[in-house]
């Protein structure tokens, strides 16, 4: 988005509502650092692999994170082609990074489980 383009009030209020999702606005931070397969949000939230591809299919439903196909696998991150994405960094800026989650998830074996 170039700093002068205005986002209209209501896309703008729906992508709030997406980010106001702690799970959500806690993968976007995630993806805004590192790309993640969904197996990796399945080890990290400790949620069902449904419930995962939903929180992913709304972000991508607004263009927010995009996915990456390598092999078999998808891999999601930020979309930084998006429209919206100068809003949604200026909202994640000073979030704590979460680089410490997937740290952990490598720590324990369960970091990429779907190589």
């Amino acid at each position: 988005m170039k700093t002068n383009e205005m986002l209209d009030i209501e896309v703008t209020a729906n992508i709030l509502k997406l980010l106001g999702d702690k799970t959500r606005l806690t993968m976007v931070k995630i993806m805004s650092e590192h790309e993640c397969c969904v197996c990796e949000f399945v080890a990290l939230f400790d949620m069902s692999q449904p419930a995962i591809s939903q929180h992913i299919r709304k972000l991508k439903d607004y263009g927010i994170v995009k996915e990456t196909r390598k092999g078999t696998w998808i891999f999601y991150s930020l979309n930084s082609t998006s429209s919206y994405h100068s809003f949604i960094q200026t909202v994640i800026k000073d979030l704590p990074s979460q680089t410490f989650k997937l740290e952990e998830l490598t720590t324990q074996g369960k970091r990429i489980c779907c190589d």
